[in-house]
């Protein structure tokens, strides 16, 4: 049966006619729905009374959540069961925050023990690195490091790095030491990758599950070429490290074996920036300690996930009415404000998360949907985004916002003189902006204000736009990785209660497909001057005048 024909979803699809005409100015000013609509747990307060919803929405989604089978399945997910069902894996990337002690077994191994096996060498490899006994091929201490991958392989490690490397631990910690990530195939960014570095100082950390990635290994090839060209063949062992599952392909590059880092099939690209992928350039710029914090704060979360009831599960709340505005209030977008500068990469790695997990047709069984899933995910730190595309969030259309904001900053600067410092003006515009798209500026208000008639069109604000407010103390390596986790079971909680499969990624295999016979094409071309010829005749001249050929 499809989520969309119980008696849940129906209920739901009814209660719709009940919020329309309720406006979030009216709906704010009740106490109690306020307070039933807010939760607080391991240090995250979520705020969601400026949503189109009353307590019996609240309640209806709860319903939902358990017409949908949420807890099997998220015990299901837990307990490393095959419920990615088209690739036949588990999903566990749970496993790769977990402790020690912790057992979690897939087909007869223990994974959460395999984990730390690779904690450990990472521990004990960037340690090395960090305190110069693992040197360059000419002696000089390794300090600048380059992260090759693309996809879940680059963006959420560069989430975390900006996350944290103005927190002053982290930044004391990286003193002296550099990271950058190089992902896109475009030979502008190796140029701007390797600008300024210095082979002799530089490690190179190759990221991709199988080794095959066409854009991940070009740029591997190009810069062990810079490498190569600077300091010879040899560099390649001393300079170059691996982080794959494919060994065979690894020495085929040549690097050694033993130098590489491994992963699992249970671990989704996008899900993966706990696992070595991120946490070996990371504790090579930070240090260890830094990244097991940040380990431990998505573990936190985790523990919450499995064990709090649903009625005060954060993740859950979120992913339910992520539901409800997508599905039910016909919202085909969701805006990530996180207002703090660190976060300026937690959009770009959340869209990854939730656009790739989620944005799909069909059910698991192979059904079409008969109703709205996967919203578009975009965002821009605050307040840089008020002036950007706030316009279209007050007077446009309507997109929910969740709003993420910290009681303290990173970095706290006060210019004497001015009545509040720089964070106490960040914040209040954090606290100013849901209750403008909420409550808005009505044509009675401003004609109360004196506007001229003909301008009231142009300065109303309707209001009535929902948001979320998450708020925390401060951003820490413990609270990123809090963060990341909350967000990653929002995704699967949508997922569930769809009945769809935030697992696989068949999508992106296609342009894969087609951009292997467009090289083979242009290879031929060039090499041989074949004629362009096979495609459809668009792109057979749009070929033909990239290559000069009309």
């Amino acid at each position: 049966m499809l989520i969309c024909e119980t008696r849940a979803w129906k209920a739901l699809a009814a209660h719709v006619a009940e919020i329309r005409p309720l406006h979030l100015r009216d709906l704010l000013q009740d106490a109690q729905r306020c307070a039933g609509l807010r939760w607080e747990a391991e240090g995250v307060l979520l705020d969601a009374s400026r949503e189109n919803a009353t307590l019996q929405t609240r309640d209806l989604l709860l319903d939902l959540a358990r017409e949908a089978d949420l807890p099997r399945k998220i015990k299901a997910m837990a307990q490393g069961e095959r419920i990615n069902a088209t690739e036949q894996r588990a999903v566990l990337h749970i496993a790769l925050r977990a402790p020690k002690r912790q057992r979690i077994v897939v087909d007869g191994r223990d994974v959460v023990a395999d984990v730390h096996a690779v904690l450990e060498r990472i521990k004990a490899f960037s340690n090395a690195v960090r305190r110069g006994q693992w040197k360059g091929v000419t002696g000089k201490k390794l300090t600048q490091v380059v992260s090759i991958g693309i996809g879940g392989s680059y963006l959420g490690p560069e989430f975390v790095y900006e996350a944290l490397r103005t927190d002053p631990r982290c930044a004391q910690q990286a003193r002296r030491r550099t990271l950058r990530f190089l992902a896109n195939v475009d030979p502008i960014d190796v140029t701007r990758a390797l600008e300024g570095l210095d082979p002799e100082r530089t490690l190179v950390v190759v990221v991709s599950k199988t080794f095959t990635t066409a854009e991940t290994m070009l740029n591997a090839k190009t810069v062990r070429q810079w490498l190569v060209q600077a300091l010879g063949q040899e560099a390649v062992a001393k300079h170059m490290v691996a982080v794959s599952t494919n060994l065979d392909e690894v020495q085929r590059f040549g690097i050694d074996p033993a130098n590489a880092f491994g992963f699992w099939d249970w671990v989704g690209g996008r899900y993966s920036v706990c696992s070595a992928v991120g946490v070996l350039p990371l504790s090579l710029h930070f240090g260890f300690k830094a990244v097991q914090e940040f380990l431990q704060g998505a573990h936190a979360m985790d523990r919450h996930f499995l064990t709090a009831p649903l009625e005060r599960n954060l993740p859950v709340l979120l992913g339910l009415f992520g539901v409800w505005q997508t599905s039910f209030l016909g919202r085909p977008a969701r805006a990530l404000l996180p207002y703090c500068q660190a976060l300026l990469k937690f959009a770009p790695h959340i869209q990854q998360v939730d656009m790739e997990s989620n944005g799909k047709r069909v059910t698991l069984d192979g059904r079409a949907l008969p109703f709205d899933a996967g919203p578009i995910d975009f965002g821009e730190p605050g307040t840089n985004g008020q002036h950007s595309f706030y316009q279209l969030l007050h007077q446009g259309r309507v997109v929910p916002c969740d709003f993420i904001g910290f009681r303290r900053s990173q970095t706290p600067l006060n210019v004497p003189g001015e009545p509040v410092d720089n964070h106490d003006e960040l914040m209040s515009n954090f606290f100013a902006q849901p209750d403008a798209l909420a409550c808005g500026k009505s044509a009675d208000d401003l004609r109360r204000e004196g506007v001229p008639e003909a301008l009231i069109p142009h300065k109303e604000f309707p209001g009535n736009r929902p948001s979320r407010i998450i708020l925390m103390d401060q951003l820490t390596p413990y609270a990123v990785g809090q963060l990341l986790a909350l967000f990653e079971h929002r995704t699967v909680v949508e997922g569930f209660i769809w009945g769809i499969n935030s697992f696989d990624q068949w999508g992106v295999e296609l342009g894969k497909v087609l951009a292997k016979r467009v090289r083979d094409a242009i290879r031929r071309a060039r090499s041989a001057q074949a004629p362009i010829d096979g495609f459809n005749p668009s792109t057979d001249y749009l070929l033909k005048s990239y290559l000069g050929q009309v």
